[in-house]
């Protein structure tokens, strides 16, 4: 009996970049999946033994950390952060390019003193070792959103956020000062899964991996 497989992807901007390669590799979303008045997190496929859950970017590396789902799409700045031993993250399927960068306000400085600073993020894991690595204490105020705020109101000197355009930081003040790395969407896969679902997940890590190989080269 084949076990039914648990496909996790993020909402927001990897989404739209990822379907187009997931139908390319054969997976097809029910048509509620594309209702935006649907309120379901769960859908079917075109495979019977495949179903597919959407949620937020950084529960896709919980769920398949976790076991809860076997596979799923997500940025390397997730993988990053959490650092989860139970992923693997075999293929780097070269969408949803963007960065991790320190930015301040324009003309503004923002010292070490005595080798500590206020950091606004939603990423105090990578932030904190980033600084680390420079002998500086970074104290991370932890923000799910509105991060380009935190230095006009205060709350911070600096953020460590994703940038793409840069377009977000330019209207709201802030300059780029550090790229702490570049960003783009992996396959990941729960390892004990991979090695139990020996019959069906290494074959699915393939399709993408060739997928994304012709990608490149094209």
């Amino acid at each position: 009996m084949t076990e039914r497989i648990i496909f996790a992807i993020p909402k927001g901007r990897i989404l739209d970049e990822a379907l187009p390669l997931m139908q390319s590799a054969g997976i097809e979303p029910e048509s509620a999946f594309f209702d935006e008045g649907s309120r379901a997190l769960l859908f079917a496929t075109n495979n019977p033994h495949m179903s597919i859950i959407r949620v937020r970017a950084f529960d896709v590396a919980t769920f398949v950390a976790h076991g809860a789902a076997h596979i799923g799409i997500v940025g390397s700045d997730v993988i990053d952060e959490f650092d989860y031993s139970e992923l693997y993250a075999p293929v780097d399927l070269g969408i949803g390019r963007c960065r991790i960068s320190v930015a301040m306000p324009e003309g503004a400085s923002d010292p070490a003193n005595g080798g500590h600073i206020r950091v606004a993020t939603k990423y105090p894991a990578t932030t904190s070792r980033y600084y680390q690595a420079q002998g500086i204490q970074a104290e991370c105020v932890k923000l799910n959103g509105a991060m380009e705020l935190a230095p006009s109101l205060g709350l911070s000197g600096r953020i460590v956020d994703l940038v793409s355009s840069g377009r977000t930081l330019a209207e709201n003040g802030l300059v780029e000062t550090d790229v702490i790395s570049q960003v783009s969407a992996r396959l990941i896969v729960n390892r004990a899964a991979y090695k139990m679902m020996s019959g069906t997940l290494p074959a699915l890590v393939e399709r993408f991996r060739l997928l994304s190989g012709e990608r490149a080269a094209a």
